[in-house]
């Protein structure tokens, strides 16, 4: 069995891929199998990083052999979040942050798992809200890490603050 125990973004052509959608990349260690090759065969190893971490869209798994997996972000079913102006945006970004959504940070614009609660509250804050399949990509912790999604919902929940 093969083991991975670092990721490289320094790979040229990898062995194989590997597509997972956003919570299925944070990960520190498990059995893994990738895409389907040219071949028709796969490849399967065991994950086991030093601490959990989200495997990134381009990462390059390095098997104990030498070979690459390379790591693809699934398409998953998102709201692309855009403001009236950048201070607007910025508002919008604060409200996301205080209700510990994950999110994708861009230039002009946020990208966020869908949900219909969170839809209405950001059109009520004049958000521009679209729905689009793309890679999930959010921004780590304020730590350096990140956490798998939680949902706690959107009242009260009794670690210091509302979602009103």
């Amino acid at each position: 069995m093969h083991r991975c125990s670092a990721i490289t973004r320094d790979f040229a052509q990898p062995a194989a891929t590997i597509t997972l959608d956003e919570a299925a990349r944070h990960r520190r260690r498990m059995m893994m199998t990738s895409d389907r090759m040219a071949n028709g065969s796969t490849l399967s190893f065991l994950l086991d990083l030093p601490q959990a971490r989200l495997l990134r869209h381009g990462d390059g798994l390095v098997l104990d052999d030498g070979r690459i997996v390379a790591v693809r972000a699934l398409p998953e079913e998102l709201y692309a979040v855009r403001g009236r102006d950048r201070r607007h945006l910025l508002s919008l970004t604060w409200q996301i942050g205080n209700r510990h959504l994950a999110a994708q940070i861009e230039e002009d614009h946020l990208l966020l798992r869908r949900d219909p609660v969170i839809r209405a509250m950001l059109e009520g804050l004049g958000a521009s809200v679209s729905e689009i399949e793309a890679p999930f990509d959010p921004e780590g912790g304020a730590y350096g890490g990140v956490h798998p999604p939680h949902d706690h919902g959107h009242a009260h929940h009794g670690h210091g603050h509302h979602h009103d």
